[in-house]
């Protein structure tokens, strides 16, 4: 990293599908090529870590938010066509049935509105079993994607990010 980047002070994060890849990302650094700690914090918000769908996502119904049941089922089966809810709790497609060992510190966040509010919930808590430290942030009445609109909300969310983000960073 310091090579590459000139600095040894990674940071990975991601919102929704991007929070999914940025787990799944530290997951194969750790288990195919032996690299645990090259990240300092991970930040992620509202992702789907389980494609096999937790309560909260099978429950949301057809609500006409930016995600809802159908939007995240035909998402899952273009992202593992084929694949049936079982396959999909696969470790390698969720992470939320991943051994989460050696993750580094993390912040996840979520709204209440959001049917992917259990899936933030439970890696939080596996995550924190796991041994790393875990900051949850729970946004009420936010729905799937709300950093991306001009909202209160957003703003107080995007200053947490930062606060979380500069104390990752802080030389050790």
């Amino acid at each position: 990293a310091a090579a590459e980047f000139g600095t040894d002070r990674l940071l990975i994060g991601g919102e929704s599908a991007g929070a999914h890849l940025a787990v799944l990302t530290l997951l194969r650094l750790r288990d195919r090529h032996g690299i645990s700690g090259a990240f300092r914090a991970a930040h992620l918000l509202f992702g789907p870590y389980d494609l096999s769908m937790t309560p909260s996502q099978r429950s949301f119904g057809p609500r006409p938010l930016l995600s809802n049941t159908e939007s995240l089922r035909g998402s899952y089966e273009l992202f593992a066509p084929g694949t049936d809810p079982q396959q999909r709790r696969d470790p390698q497609l969720s992470p939320l049935y991943a051994d989460l060992t050696g993750l580094p510190p993390a912040r996840i966040v979520v709204g209440t509105q959001d049917p992917l509010l259990d899936d933030s919930l439970f890696l939080a808590r596996r995550w924190q079993a796991a041994g790393a430290p875990v900051q949850l942030g729970v946004v009420a009445g936010a729905m799937h994607g709300f950093t991306l609109f001009p909202l209160t909300i957003t703003e107080r969310e995007l200053a947490r990010e930062r606060e979380f983000l500069a104390a990752a960073t802080t030389p050790r």
